[in-house]
């Protein structure tokens, strides 16, 4: 078995003496020097275990000031399941409202954006083509506690009123209710999660230190025909939310 690296052993051993209340909410660390002499290791490998506690919501470091035990937040959960699509209401506004917070959202529209190749394969249709992109941030409390971007064939909505997600008479209705309206069945939905880092972009919306760990959820909407009719990107910050799959089951 290999060796753990030096920068994961010295976070654990952080990590450790945080759980053990040696160091309580709040309270500052030790420098890097002070941390790499007590461990025998150098500054670089005790800031990159900062980085890493930093990124999973454990240290806050703050600019000329050093780093510091986080505050432990109350994570949202956000739960996926095709039996939450509802004729009225949303799903992400009855998770907020079970935490005792209020749930909305923000979006940006635009009509008629060339389809980038991952988007194009995902939706099967040619790199290029015309499609209704929105970008979303959902609130809780008014911050952002997530991101999503969501990409439609023009050819499927285009002229008719529902090309707008977040416009006209049936403003955020849903991809299933609004596809329900131009006479499209929506039959299922595919979800790929996978962990990765946050961008500089995506921490700057969301709030949280760039390299930040975050679930990107690739999830594409299909008719009843096989069609992809909807494809998104969304982006869960781990530090502020927990992903919980409910998986309906037919008798």
């Amino acid at each position: 078995m290999p060796e753990q690296p030096p920068y994961l052993r010295i976070a654990d051993e952080l990590r450790r003496r945080i759980a053990e209340h040696e160091w309580e909410p709040g309270d500052r660390l030790p420098s890097r020097a002070q941390i790499g002499q007590e461990y025998g290791v150098g500054d670089n490998v005790v800031r990159r275990a900062q980085e890493l506690l930093i990124s999973q919501g454990v240290l806050e470091g703050r600019a000329g000031s050093g780093t510091y035990v986080a505050e432990p937040r109350q994570r949202v959960r956000v739960v996926r399941s095709s039996a939450r699509e509802q004729p009225s209401g949303s799903p992400f506004r009855a998770d907020m409202k079970a935490v005792g917070r209020q749930g909305d959202w923000e979006s940006r529209t635009e009509a008629k954006v060339p389809a980038p190749a991952e988007v194009a394969a995902r939706l099967g249709i040619a790199e290029g083509d015309l499609c209704v992109c929105t970008a979303y941030e959902f609130l809780a409390d008014g911050r952002p506690v997530q991101l999503s971007t969501s990409w439609e064939p023009y050819d499927l909505t285009g002229g008719t009123l529902v090309v707008l997600p977040e416009g006209g008479p049936h403003a955020g209705a849903g991809v299933v209710n609004r596809m329900a309206e131009i006479g499209i069945t929506v039959s299922h939905a595919v979800e790929q999660p996978e962990p990765r880092q946050a961008t500089a972009e995506e921490a700057s919306l969301l709030g949280i230190q760039k390299g930040s760990l975050v679930t990107h959820i690739r999830r594409t909407y299909y008719s009843d025909q096989g069609r992809p009719v909807e494809t998104a990107d969304i982006v869960v910050p781990a530090a502020l939310c927990e992903i919980v799959y409910e998986i309906p089951i037919s008798r």
